[in-house]
């Protein structure tokens, strides 16, 4: 028999994006720490920048947690040891309930989560009801906890609202359509926390609408069993980064991280050291360079013009040291950035240029196959930009996207730089990460993964 720990768990979801699923979850943890709970907040699917406004209002480590990209068991194994440790599990959704494959209604009933549902009813009345039937009843292995009412204009309003859903008892509560706690957007979602002085405040605020709830008790507890183990498991990773300096790109531009994918690595025995292209004069020592996504475009020009710091990283890569680079580490890695009318020179490492475009120009769940040392390796992840690229560089591999295999996006091979669009999960495929920054990793050419 599997081990089993009980711990109040809910899972906070919509349906569709844009309903205040972050705000409604950054609430509720920010509440019940001000209690003097210890909350663990996780994010269905593999957004970054919704994770760090959790963090902040959890004063804790968010983690991703998806069935395809994660993979259950590992899902399974982070709750598991949540429910063990802390007195809340909150669980924040991915686009609507029942959007994408896996999605946030399959995660709920893998693990008989508890749904409150956050709905956006700025521009309806009676017809809130209606939606809320068919969020309920569309699904019979669902459990519904509750329904909050977003961006509502005021008690009257409210009462609109909330009287079209009593037929269904459930708790409900609304939140009123206010600037002051409301969390800013741009193309990419979310702005990040850093990038706000009063996050502290908005969070705060939003708190206080908690505090006058029906949602101000702890949900019902849900048991999370430990994964069936048929041996012991040995850690096949164990040391084999030992004393290898990983340098991670890591401020207001280069923030897109997986606490995961960072675990790994020192897991593996590897020491990371952090470093700023905006702020740092030049690359810190290391035997390895990691370039995450994040937002180059919006700081290109105080990017370009650290001279001494793109130095240092064309020397870094012309060294023959590894370089790992996705997204926006990608773009910063090329020659030339074109941002608001602007052309910004930029690293030239490799030869290419890249533009933002109005339109988001790939967003999705992919897979890629990788073949290097004579073997094939299978690497998950994601994409989500609004740039696009043209790179001179023959890709070594395409991706495809989950789950109906289109094509996605190529991943380049020059020198000792592996770079593409990609944000790969590292734990998909540990091996193959730890072959690269241990520089023992012969790359050949493969047409398409899965």
């Amino acid at each position: 028999m599997s081990n089993a720990s009980s711990c109040p768990a809910l899972m906070v979801t919509a349906p569709n994006s844009g309903s205040g699923k972050t705000t409604v979850t950054a609430a509720i943890a920010r509440y019940f720490v001000r209690q003097g709970k210890v909350v663990q907040v996780f994010k269905v699917g593999p957004d970054f920048i919704d994770p760090m406004i959790l963090e902040v209002a959890s004063e804790r480590p968010v983690h991703q947690l998806d069935l395809w990209m994660v993979g259950k068991k590992q899902c399974q194994q982070m709750l598991f040891e949540a429910a063990s440790t802390v007195d809340l599990i909150l669980i924040e959704g991915v686009m609507g309930l029942f959007d994408g494959s896996p999605n946030s209604a399959d995660l709920s009933k893998e693990f008989g989560l508890p749904i409150l549902a956050v709905i956006d009813g700025s521009a309806m009345a009676q017809t809130f009801g209606a939606l809320v039937h068919g969020m309920v009843n569309y699904s019979s292995e669902l459990s519904f906890y509750g329904v909050i009412a977003n961006k509502i204009a005021g008690d009257y309003h409210a009462n609109l609202v909330l009287e079209s859903i009593q037929e269904c008892a459930l708790k409900t509560h609304f939140f009123t359509r206010d600037t002051a706690q409301s969390l800013p957007e741009r193309h990419l979602g979310l702005m990040q926390p850093s990038e706000l002085i009063d996050i502290t405040e908005r969070l705060d605020l939003a708190a206080n609408q908690v505090a006058q709830s029906a949602f101000a008790v702890m949900p019902p507890a849900v048991t999370f069993y430990e994964p069936e183990r048929t041996s012991p498991e040995k850690d096949e990773t164990a040391n084999l980064l030992l004393n290898k300096r990983i340098i991670i790109a890591k401020d207001a531009a280069f923030g897109f991280l997986y606490h995961a994918n960072i675990k790994m690595l020192t897991q593996a025995g590897a020491k990371i050291v952090y470093t700023s292209p905006l702020c740092d004069k030049e690359l810190p020592e290391g035997d390895a360079l990691y370039l995450p996504g994040g937002y180059p475009e919006v700081y290109a020009k105080q990017l370009s013009e650290n001279k001494d710091y793109i130095a240092s990283v064309k020397r870094f890569a012309n060294s023959g040291k590894p370089v790992l680079a996705e997204c926006g580490g990608m773009l910063y890695l090329l020659g030339d950035l074109e941002a608001e009318n602007t052309n910004f020179s930029l690293c030239g490492v490799l030869n290419g240029t890249a533009k933002m475009n109005t339109r988001l120009s790939a967003v999705g769940q992919q897979g890629v196959t990788i073949t290097a040392n004579r073997a094939r390796f299978s690497l998950r992840g994601h994409s989500f930009h609004y740039s696009s690229a043209d790179i001179a560089h023959t890709p070594i591999a395409q991706s495809l996207y989950h789950p109906h295999q289109h094509k996605g996006e190529h991943v380049y091979h020059s020198g000792s730089v592996l770079a593409s669009y990609m944000h790969w999960y590292f734990d998909s495929c540990p091996s193959f990460f730890i072959h690269f920054f241990n520089q023992t990793l012969q790359l050949e050419h493969h047409d398409q993964a899965q």
